[in-house]
């Protein structure tokens, strides 16, 4: 396996794209970029700053200060993954809460953002040997990968997921609230002018809406297998 190889893996919010993305950096000892996490952290950055919340967006301020948004990543031993830090401050939590996931795809919108952190995220996967997960990796941030995913799953079942997810950390939440989420991010990830959320024409369409955790890493392990092998 000395032929390292770039993995692209699209798709809808809650369709277990980081959780199969990590497991398979793991299984390769690939580097693993969750680009969601990069738009999380913008978007908390932007709500910590009081440029976007329930009355409107100040998409221009956001804009001017997008200079002082740092993002990394630093593998923590203990959890077994990178978490996500902001101007050097582990956000990891924060910026996985339903507040922000409200924020989150009307600031990944934003041309500007998507221009900033694609550059950084097509610097993190120079070397290949990378498993990126987002919303436009197959299509603009690594068209020529060699192996893209598309994940798909109904909304109804991605709700249900996170909704799990959230309760398990103890946030306080309502289904319907959690489905009405995923729907409107849907919406906006589909529709946006600036690198909208669209299936490669060469990548791989895995709907895991029945399949457990095992059952979806076997079906992909062995897309990558092939394509190693080619």
């Amino acid at each position: 396996m000395n032929n390292k190889i770039t993995i692209a893996i699209d798709g809808f919010s809650s369709t277990g794209k980081s959780t199969v993305a990590k497991q398979l950096a793991k299984h390769l000892g690939y580097v693993y970029v969750d680009t969601g996490a990069m738009y999380r952290a913008v978007a908390y950055y932007a709500m910590s700053h009081g440029f976007i919340d329930e009355n409107g967006f100040d998409k221009v301020s956001l804009i001017e200060h997008l200079e002082n948004v740092n993002i990394s990543f630093k593998f923590n031993d203990a959890l077994g993954f990178a978490e996500v830090y902001l101007n050097g401050v582990n956000v990891e939590k924060k910026i996985r809460t339903l507040e922000v996931s409200k924020f989150v795809s009307t600031v990944a919108a934003v041309s500007e953002v998507r221009h900033k952190l694609v550059e950084q995220q097509q610097q993190m996967g120079k070397d290949k040997g990378v498993v990126m997960d987002g919303r436009d990796i197959g299509t603009v941030v690594f068209p020529d990968a060699e192996l893209k995913l598309f994940m798909t799953a109904s909304a109804e079942t991605r709700a249900q997921r996170r909704y799990k997810e959230l309760v398990v950390r103890g946030d306080e939440v309502v289904y319907n609230e959690v489905l009405k989420n995923v729907q409107e991010r849907d919406y906006i990830d589909t529709h946006r002018e600036d690198s909208p959320l669209v299936k490669a024409d060469d990548a791989i369409e895995v709907d895991n809406s029945n399949l457990t955790l095992e059952e979806q890493f076997s079906v992909i392990l062995e897309l990558v297998n092939k394509t190693l092998n080619k």
